[in-house]
């Protein structure tokens, strides 16, 4: 048989070529942050919907029960298709309007494949991870207008707001923008989520007016279980929030989950504490307000501060947080219906300009950079504040104004009585 030198000489070539050249190592996503980042984007939508929907659902009176717990739910599945056709490229894409809202490179998530990686995990899981953060932000606001908005106007306002509002200010400061470029310290969302939905939420409160009887009917909650229950979902669901936004499973993220906790717990006892001083027994409902205080005023905090930073972060955001639902409600008498903005724009505010200052290795934070000062870092941050309040102000006035050129804004006199769960749904919370 004839000997061929055809496939010894490709063989030999092929040796050749594999001592000559190094081999080829193609990025692979870690599997503890996939890992991590999974479970984190779990917890979080498990804050909106059961947790959030149920928190907001108990304070509501009967008839207005499954409202809330419907606007919740919905606003979820509408922010999701927003998200993936445009909200995520004008966050994350190259392009666009430097340093003020990005590219369209990856409109409807075109871009977005099984191999595609954001840093260490998978893009497609960034993606839905960022989604519940945009998912949950419009959500908050519904606290402001809750027992009286209609819900058409509703969805078209959170629609127009979360496109040009959160988005604008989550590339601000998250998307490579002119925030991040000037070092702000935001690490899960005080200027992004807090301040920008609790703005939103006064400004709604105003231009929609009282509900009626407000102040002088007392308006209590209906089912303080199910409010209990949906705080305690939250509290879980916080730490997938900012442990989660370490984007990795590591010292980071543990320390955001402890410091995340001890606000959590130090905000509650505080607010309790002033409560029963004030008026001679501790209420469940203070407790649980005191503690989502404490979650929102750390978040921005959490992956830069110590133990004993957020011990006083979440003791402030009690106090302070207490005594602004009190001027709101009793003083400037404006009817935000579940103290949006007294807990998370002022939460969101008071923990920006605390970052600042826990940052401090010398205060057991993770320390400030090199060449920055306290005073500039705290610049940066009030400056990230005042900027986000503005701009959500602003979206939010005009976004109402367009939605109630289109429907009625809210619902009337007589509907409100009746309840919003049989005016926009007919259908009841409850068939006793």
């Amino acid at each position: 048989m004839p000997f061929k030198m055809g496939p010894v000489i490709a063989r030999f070539a092929l040796a050749i070529m594999a001592a000559s050249f190094p081999a080829v190592t193609f990025a692979a996503a870690d599997s503890g942050d996939t890992a991590w980042l999974l479970t984190s984007t779990a917890l979080v939508l498990f804050m909106t919907i059961p947790g959030l929907a149920l928190f907001y659902a108990g304070l509501v009176r009967t008839r207005n029960v499954l409202s809330v717990l419907m606007q919740c739910f919905i606003l979820v599945c509408a922010v999701s298709v927003l998200w993936v056709t445009l909200g995520y490229t004008l966050v994350f894409g190259a392009g666009g309007i430097d340093g003020w809202i990005g590219g369209l490179e990856k409109v409807f998530l075109r871009t977005v494949t099984v191999d595609a990686l954001s840093g260490t995990i998978p893009e497609s899981v960034f993606v839905v991870f960022q989604l519940t953060f945009a998912a949950i932000t419009p959500a908050l606001i519904v606290g402001g207008f809750a027992e009286r908005m209609n819900f058409a106007a509703m969805l078209i306002f959170c629609l127009l707001w979360t496109l040009f509002a959160y988005v604008p200010v989550a590339h601000w400061v998250w998307g490579g923008g002119w925030l991040s470029a000037m070092g702000v310290m935001d690490f899960a969302g005080g200027t992004v989520v807090h301040v920008n939905a609790g703005v939103a939420a006064l400004v709604a409160a105003i231009v929609l007016g009282r509900r009626r009887g407000f102040p002088q009917t007392a308006m209590l909650p209906h089912n303080m279980a199910m409010t209990v229950t949906g705080a305690a979902m939250l509290w879980v669901g916080w730490f997938g929030f900012n442990a989660g936004s370490a984007v990795a499973a590591d010292g980071v993220a543990g320390m955001a989950m402890l410091v995340t906790h001890i606000s959590a717990a130090a905000g509650a006892l505080m607010w309790m504490t002033v409560e029963w001083i004030r008026h001679g027994r501790p209420g469940a409902l203070g407790a649980v307000t005191g503690m989502v205080a404490g979650l929102g005023t750390i978040t921005p905090a959490s992956g830069f501060v110590g133990p004993m930073g957020a011990l006083i972060i979440g003791a402030s955001a009690g106090f302070i947080c207490y005594w602004a639902t009190q001027l709101v409600k009793q003083r400037w008498v404006i009817d935000d219906s579940l103290d949006v903005f007294s807990v998370h724009g002022v939460g969101g505010a008071l923990g920006m300009l605390l970052t600042s200052v826990f940052v401090m290795s010398s205060l057991g934070g993770a320390g400030l950079p090199e060449g920055v000062s306290l005073a500039s870092q705290f610049g940066v941050q009030a400056l990230a504040v005042v900027a986000t309040a503005a701009w959500s102000a602003l979206v939010s006035y005009l976004a109402l104004k367009v939605a109630g050129a289109v429907v009625p804004l809210r619902v009337g006199v007589d509907e409100e009585i009746e309840g919003l769960d049989l005016v926009n749904h007919e259908e009841r919370g409850y068939n006793f």
